[in-house]
């Protein structure tokens, strides 16, 4: 087995989940704190708050999914240990992996910033919380989702995965 091959796929899938997870985590942080200042004077609003908050961790499943998709590609949970990957083929993983990984990071950053704006706005003014809060976060999703598709397509279409010896 080429270690450097399979180095390069494993750092795929740490780069999926883990820089989505960071995206995500950093955008919950900055919705929440701006749906604690809301709800502290207003709690009755927290049905309004708690989609904007959730929105920014949808990246952190995109990247799982990706890094998920290529562990069982791989056979990193079944019998007969795993395949052969080629330097080639890791590079092809690694690079399958980075439009998810940028994306979610960049995305769940800035969709966090949207939402915290949404928040802000529906303090204020209830009536507006779907139209300037939610819609507006969505927007951002679409990024991430292309960012996710992106990979996607080029795991599931661009690679061709090699077998397990015996399995």
């Amino acid at each position: 087995m080429d270690k450097y091959g399979m180095a390069m796929a494993l750092g795929g899938i740490v780069l999926a989940a883990l820089l989505s997870g960071i995206g995500s985590s950093i955008g919950i942080f900055v919705a929440s704190r701006a749906a604690t200042g809301v709800l502290s004077e207003k709690p009755e609003r927290y049905g309004q708050m708690f989609i904007m908050v959730v929105l920014p961790g949808t990246q952190g499943f995109y990247g799982f999914l990706a890094a998920f998709i290529v562990m069982l590609r791989l056979n990193f949970f079944g019998a007969g240990g795993l395949p052969d990957v080629t330097f080639p083929l890791g590079a092809k993983i690694l690079t399958a992996c980075l439009p998810v990984a940028v994306a979610g990071l960049v995305t769940a950053i800035y969709q966090g910033k949207v939402s915290a704006s949404g928040i802000m706005m529906a303090g204020k003014r209830p009536e507006m919380a779907f139209k300037a809060g939610v819609v507006y976060a969505v927007m951002v999703e679409i990024y991430a989702i292309l960012g996710l598709l992106t990979t996607m397509f080029m795991l599931l279409k661009g690679i061709n995965w090699p077998t397990v010896a015996g399995a």
